[in-house]
C-alpha cells in the first residue's frame, strides 16, 4: 500500500469508523482490545510479544485473526497489538528503532526495511527460517527487494505495493456519458478519449468532475518512473546511486502527463492533486470518473464508503505497448534487533508471512495484491477479491525500485511537487525534468 495515501484514505476512514488518519487523532498507540493478560501454560513461560503496524482497518482485521490464531496455537504467548496514525507511526520507527526501544515484530512500510538494516536496527533471517534462496522462489522481486540488503534477508513482504496498472471506474458516470462499462482500454488514448466523454465543467467554468484522477502524488511518481521503463531507459545513472531524470525518456513522460492537462483537459491539476481532492475521497464522492490508485484502496474503500459502487479495471501502458514499472515493494515483517525472544518473534513473523493459508488470508481479507507467487495463482483469489484480475497478470512485470536514497524526499518532495508544478503551467516538460534531475542528485551528494 501508498505510504501517504493512506493518511488521505484514512482521513475518510474517520468519519464512519473513527480509525486513524495522516493527521494523528491520538497520541499513543492503540493495543488490539481482546488482548488479554498472559497466563503462562503448563510448561510454558508466559510471554508478550509486541507488534506494531499502521493504523488501516482492513490491515488491522486481517492482522487481528493471524494473532488469535498464533496465540491459540502458543497459549503462553500473547500478542500486544499497537497501532499508530501514519505520521504518528512513521516518526516513531524512525526515533525508536535506532533508540532500541521498539516492538518485537515491526509491519514496516515497503522501502524502509534497509533503511534500518544496514543500520544495525533489523535482524536478518534465519537461514533456518527461510533462506534467501526459498525466499527468491516464493515471492515476486520486486516485493522482495525492499526486504533484501546487500544480498541479505531481514523480512517478508505482506503485499505487492503496486500503484500502477489498474484504476477505479464509476458506473454512474459511465453510463450517463454513454460509454461502454467495464471498460476495457487497449491503449492509452482509448483512456483519454473516456475520460473526456467523462469530464464536467459547470456554468462557471470550473471542473466539478475529473474525466482521470492522475494528479496525486504517488501516482505522478509511480507513472513519472514507469514511462521512463516503458521506454527502455533507466532512471539510474550508470554508478547506480545517481539518477538520470533529464533524459529523452524522462522529458517525454513529464510532457505526456502535462498534455492531458493542459491539452485533453481530463483534469483541473489545480482543483485536483495530493492536496486537494486527493483521489481515492475525490472517487468516492463522484468527483472523478477514472481514478488512478494502488488496488489496495478497494479494502479500505469497502469499510469507509459500503454503498460505493465501483469496479477496480486493468489500464494500458502509459509510454508503449509493454507493462514495466518500479514497486516500492510492500509492507513487509520485520523483526527488531532490540528483541528480547528473537526465536519466537521470527516464529510470528514466519506465521504471518510465509504460510500460504494465512497470506491467503491477509490478502483477500486487507484486499491487497500477494507478495506471494502461489497466493496470487491461487483461483479462490479472485473469487474472494475480483478486483485483483486487474494486476495479476502484470506482477512480473514489476521491479523493485532500487535504492533511491530517500524515497520519501524523493518522491514527495522532489518529483511530485515539480511534475505537479508543470501540470499546472508553471513550467516545461525540459525545465520539470532538469529541476528533477538536479535536486535528485543533490539529495544522493548530500547523503555522502
Amino acid at each position: 500500500m501508498s505510504n501517504k495515501l493512506i493518511g488521505g484514505l484514512l482521513a475518510a476512514a474517520l468519519l464512519v469508523s473513527a480509525c486513524g488518519s495522516s493527521t494523528p487523532a491520538v497520541d499513543q498507540p492503540t493495543a488490539a482490545p481482546d488482548a488479554q493478560p498472559t497466563e503462562a501454560a503448563p510448561g510454558g513461560e508466559a510471554i508478550e510479544l509486541r507488534v506494531w503496524g499502521h493504523q488501516a482497518p482492513a490491515f488491522n482485521a486481517a492482522n487481528q485473526a493471524m494473532f488469535d490464531e498464533f496465540q491459540k496455537q502458543n497459549p503462553n504467548v500473547t500478542i500486544k497489538y499497537e497501532t499508530f496514525p501514519w505520521d504518528v507511526f512513521i516518526q516513531t520507527i524512525q526515533t525508536s528503532l535506532p533508540a532500541g526501544n521498539t516492538a518485537d515484530v515491526i509491519l514496516i512500510p515497503g522501502g524502509y526495511t534497509c533503511r534500518y538494516a544496514t543500520g544495525g536496527q533489523l535482524l536478518e533471517v534465519p537461514a533456518d527460517v527461510v533462506s534467501l534462496a526459498d525466499a527468491q522462489s516464493m515471492f515476486y522481486a520486486a516485493p522482495l527487494g525492499g526486504q533484501t540488503c546487500d544480498g541479505k534477508l531481514y523480512g517478508f513482504p505482506a503485499e505487492y505495493n503496486i500503484e500502477y496498472g489498474g484504476a477505479y471506474v464509476n458506473p454512474a458516470l459511465f453510463e450517463a456519458a454513454g460509454l461502454t462499462y467495464p471498460p476495457q482500454w487497449s491503449n492509452w488514448d482509448a483512456v483519454v478519449s473516456d475520460a473526456k466523454a467523462l469530464t464536467q465543467v459547470g456554468s462557471d467554468d470550473v471542473m466539478t468532475v475529473a474525466g482521470l484522477h492522475y494528479t496525486n502524488s504517488d501516482q505522478l511518481f509511480t507513472y513519472f518512473l514507469a514511462g521512463i521503463l516503458e521506454q527502455g531507459s533507466d532512471y539510474f545513472a550508470e554508478d547506480g546511486k545517481h539518477f538520470n531524470f533529464n533524459s529523452p525518456e524522462a522529458i517525454a513522460t513529464i510532457q505526456k502527463l502535462i498534455d492531458m492537462a493542459q491539452t485533453d483537459k481530463i483534469v483541473d491539476p489545480i482543483i485536483f492533486n495530493g492536496e486537494s481532492e486527493w483521489v481515492g475521497e475525490s472517487f468516492a464522492q463522484g468527483h472523478n470518473g477514472i481514478g488512478i490508485l494502488g488496488s489496495w484502496y478497494v479494502g479500505d474503500a469497502r469499510i469507509a464508503y459500503p454503498d460505493l459502487s465501483f469496479d477496480y479495471v486493468a489500464l494500458p501502458p502509459l509510454m508503449g505497448s509493454t507493462h514495466k514499472f518500479a514497486s516500492v515493494g510492500g509492507w513487509g515483517y520485520v523483526v527488531s534487533q532490540s528483541t528480547t525472544q528473537p526465536d519466537l518473534a521470527w516464529k510470528l513473523a514466519a506465521f504471518l508471512g510465509t504460510d500460504q493459508t494465512n497470506v491467503y488470508n491477509f490478502n483477500s481479507t486487507s484486499a491487497t495484491i500477494p507478495a506471494m507467487k502461489a497466493v496470487a495463482a491461487d483461483p479462490k483469489l479472485l473469487e474472494a477479491a475480483p478486483h485483483m484480475a486487474a494486476v495479476l497478470p502484470i506482477l512480473d512485470a514489476g521491479q523493485y525500485q532500487g535504492n533511491l536514497t530517500d524515497s520519501d524526499q524523493l518522491a514527495y518532495e522532489i518529483v511530485y511537487p515539480t511534475i505537479l508544478n508543470a501540470i499546472q503551467g508553471a513550467m516545461t516538460a525540459e525545465e520539470a525534468a532538469n529541476s528533477i534531475h538536479d535536486d535528485a542528485n543533490a539529495m544522493v551528494d548530500a547523503s555522502n
